[in-house]
């Protein structure tokens, strides 16, 4: 992006600081009339008339002309441009990637999903996830100086406000972000995958007015994100949304994250993958079978669509999932009274096989009159909702609205 918006968005003058006021406020509250926005920022009309001016002939700002009034004079409306920048975000997947765009007032562009990549703790796989961002901004001919920030989420441990990736990609001690930012030439954020995925769900899916919600990310792993009265929970660290790592099971099963007994370890598509292989050798059979025999590499594509073409196996075994995650939420039910709960992930794809046993578990496992009023939503927006979710991080990043 230009010099002139990092002096805006960073507020290096007074004078800057008003415009990325102004800005802000156009991105919370959409567009406004001159008057109005006076009234909101507490300053007068001439002085926020000049800094429209200034920041229409920058290019961030559009008059939209007069708008109808119930009487009196008709005030000129002023909003953002929507083609003054654009922000991309960029979902990491075990095997594929997920890249989007959105322009600046927050509209989304240009969505695309499974693109071939394999994530590995290498340098090697570092390279080619920013060559596959470069690749996108090429074929879609995305204007380099047009390009405001860029957001990549990643699983694990990531602390959002430090750029730090504990899980994967942490080689030295620089921040990762300082690290993708020399590679791809732009302001990057990471985040947490499941945080991204909640925070696209709440601003664009499968929310109404709720204002507390809980997104469980159900994929090869567990994870969570967390909004609290509307804004996205970080925790003290950085690190708040580790439901999957919570110690549930009294088993010997070794999580990925070196313990033992976690609830991703019996509620997630690692764990299907565990009992389906066990099963197998036990004789039982499922319509992956062949491919087990093989030797073929199952991915959880795999396992979902065996499970949406019926396989009875593959269903039986999602049943105990759903209702050992059902008892998971129940303890969250029981402790945050949310509002809403949305699922989502690859294993929300199985729709009602997954979430009846999770409804059952919970109704069941939490309080009567603490569950009453918490509905369980799966996910509208399926695998766009981690890209989405990254669009607008990387978007209200810059522009300093989370």
């Amino acid at each position: 992006m230009t010099t002139k918006f990092r002096r805006i968005i960073e507020a290096s003058t007074k004078s800057d600081s008003i415009k990325r006021d102004i800005l802000r406020l156009f991105a919370m509250k959409g567009n406004s009339s001159i008057s109005d926005i006076s009234k909101e920022m507490n300053l007068s009309v001439p002085t926020i008339t000049k800094f429209i001016m200034e920041l229409i002939e920058e290019g961030y700002v559009l008059d939209f002309g007069k708008q109808d009034t119930s009487g009196g004079r008709k005030p000129n409306i002023y909003g953002l441009n929507p083609d003054a920048g654009f922000f991309i975000g960029v979902n990491i997947k075990k095997h594929s990637l997920g890249i989007g765009a959105i322009n600046f007032n927050g509209d989304v562009l240009l969505s695309e999903s499974k693109i071939d990549f394999k994530q590995e703790n290498t340098p090697e796989s570092l390279d080619e996830l920013c060559g596959a961002i470069n690749s996108f901004i090429q074929r879609n001919n995305i204007a380099q100086n047009k390009i405001a920030g860029i957001a990549i989420n990643i699983s694990g441990r990531v602390n959002a406000l430090s750029g730090y990736s504990y899980s994967c990609y942490y080689f030295n001690e620089e921040p990762l972000t300082s690290l993708l930012e020399e590679k791809l030439g732009h302001k990057v954020f990471i985040d947490n995958d499941s945080r991204a995925m909640c925070y696209g769900e709440y601003v664009c899916g499968n929310v109404t007015h709720e204002r507390n919600m809980i997104f469980i990310n159900v994929s090869r792993g567990l994870g969570m994100g967390l909004i609290f009265d509307g804004k996205l929970y970080y925790g003290h660290s950085g690190f708040a949304g580790e439901f999957g790592h919570t110690k549930f099971f009294d088993n010997e099963i070794f999580c990925h994250c070196g313990k033992k007994g976690c609830l991703e370890t019996e509620a997630s598509g690692s764990a299907i993958h565990r009992i389906l292989l066990e099963k197998h050798k036990q004789g039982e059979r499922s319509i992956l079978s062949e491919q087990i025999d093989k030797g073929v590499d199952l991915r959880i594509e795999d396992l979902v669509d065996a499970i949406n073409k019926e396989d009875i196996l593959m269903i039986d075994i999602l049943e105990q999932i759903g209702t050992n995650l059902g008892q998971g939420i129940a303890a969250l039910v029981n402790i945050f009274n949310p509002e809403l709960i949305v699922i989502g992930g690859s294993l929300a794809q199985t729709e009602d096989y997954l979430l009846l046993p999770i409804k059952s578990a919970v109704k069941k496992y939490s309080l009567n009159l603490v569950n009453k009023d918490t509905e369980i939503r799966l996910s509208t927006l399926g695998d766009k909702s981690g890209i989405i979710g990254a669009c607008l991080i990387a978007r209200n990043r810059i522009l300093k609205l989370i």
